[in-house]
């Protein structure tokens, strides 16, 4: 891991970085010539998309929107381990309006409101006036794999790729919220950060924590991740981590942190990335007067990385199969395997444990007893208990998907 001293160098650096990556991000996508395709597994046939290295820090990565940036990670991505790397981290931007040039030694962030003192720390204080913390944890959009609801919902149709693990270096927001002394009858923390809405009247983007939350030790102010910056579409030079909840919390480029003494009634977090008040966050299709509320803790999911829906394995030989699978808000307790559409169940072995919040890698042998056609399907439990449903959901919003995946694989 850098030490403060080479991330601080790191940042100073970014700044002379700046207006390269401002020209990249004007551009936002690459001569048709330079870009190739990839066709992504959609119930209704293959949903074709763009592969793009245009943006600035990034390599490789799934072109689903140009402005705002949403870029998906390659699934292949995955199989390469529990870490995934900074450039081919999913970006995901509510308005496209963020600066692309950013000035550290003029970088503040401002915690105001039910405080007895406010604050503006640069920089230089938020790393070397806190103690430094590291966790590693999934940041996950919460519409990751909306593009496999059927009847199909609005909104960014990301496969399984919006999601992303990395171990990330910051102080604790207690810290910084005990600095400011927070007030009694506090009763929220609501974060905003630099980018800013597009159309007169739009909606800033902020998000807020109940008061005790944002206290619990666990949530994070970040400055790196992987031991390097962040890239710039990735919330440079600061973001939020809020571990096993989704990433809608996780507010990029934060420079705004106000501790509230009412309910906070701003529209994202009254109205916007809501999900209905049932088992799952699950509907039936055009069911009305559903009771929502937002969408907050994560829940089990898993995924096999190195067999793709469609390959050819051997009959009746042992073949590795191996994936990721991480808890939601808890550990992974364990992951079985299926090679029979879910009528029997084999455990796997887990890696290495890199904590409650990460992906954790998981392996079996499994033997195809016959020719043809095959289901494999991998189901984690956390270590609440709670599995993966064998049922599809459905809401409106296409969020809080973690239904068992299948991958159909032929025997020869």
């Amino acid at each position: 891991m850098a030490s403060r001293d080479l991330l601080h160098h790191g940042m100073t650096r970014r700044r002379l970085l700046g207006n390269a990556a401002a020209g990249g991000l004007a551009l936002l996508s690459p001569p048709a010539s330079a870009q190739t395709t990839v066709d992504l597994p959609a119930p209704g046939g293959p949903f074709r998309l763009p592969i793009t290295t245009a943006f600035p820090q990034k390599g490789a990565m799934i072109l689903q929107r140009t402005r705002p940036p949403w870029l998906e990670t390659p699934f292949e991505v995955f199989d390469k381990g529990v870490m995934t790397p900074n450039d081919q981290f999913y970006v995901s931007w509510h308005w496209a309006s963020f600066p692309t040039d950013i000035n550290v030694d003029k970088f503040n962030l401002r915690v105001r409101g039910h405080v007895n003192n406010q604050l503006t720390l640069t920089l230089k204080q938020v790393l070397h006036e806190f103690p430094q913390v590291e966790l590693a944890a999934v940041n996950q959009c919460s519409g990751n794999s909306r593009l496999f609801f059927q009847p199909a919902v609005a909104g960014c149709q990301w496969a399984n790729g919006a999601m992303g693990n990395a171990v990330w270096t910051g102080i604790r927001l207690k810290d910084v919220l005990d600095r400011a002394g927070v007030k009694a009858g506090a009763l929220q923390v609501r974060f905003s950060g630099l980018d800013d809405p597009l159309v007169p009247g739009g909606a800033k983007f902020m998000k807020s924590l109940d008061v005790d939350h944002a206290r619990d030790g666990e949530v994070m102010i970040a400055y790196a991740m992987n031991g390097e910056s962040f890239p710039v579409v990735n919330g440079f030079p600061i973001r939020l981590v809020v571990p096993g909840w989704f990433s809608v919390y996780w507010l990029k480029m934060l420079n705004d942190i106000e501790v509230l003494d009412q309910p906070d009634t701003n529209w994202f977090t009254t109205t916007g990335y809501h999900i209905p008040d049932t088992p799952r966050a699950s509907v039936t299709p055009g069911q009305a007067d559903v009771k929502t509320v937002p969408i907050t803790r994560m829940v089990p999911r898993s995924f096999i990385t190195n067999i793709r829906s469609g390959d050819s394995l051997p009959s009746g030989a042992p073949t590795l199969a191996r994936g990721i699978a991480f808890g939601g808000d808890r550990g992974v307790a364990r992951v079985d395997l299926s090679i029979d559409q879910g009528k029997s169940w084999q455990p796997t072995q887990l890696g290495k444990d890199e904590g409650k919040y990460s992906f954790r890698q998981w392996q079996t042998q499994i033997t195809l007893p016959s020719r043809g056609q095959h289901v494999l399907m991998v189901r984690c439990t956390n270590t609440d208990g709670l599995a993966q449903p064998d049922v599809p959901i459905w809401n409106p919003g296409g969020y809080n998907s973690n239904t068992i995946e299948s991958t159909r694989v032929t025997a020869s």
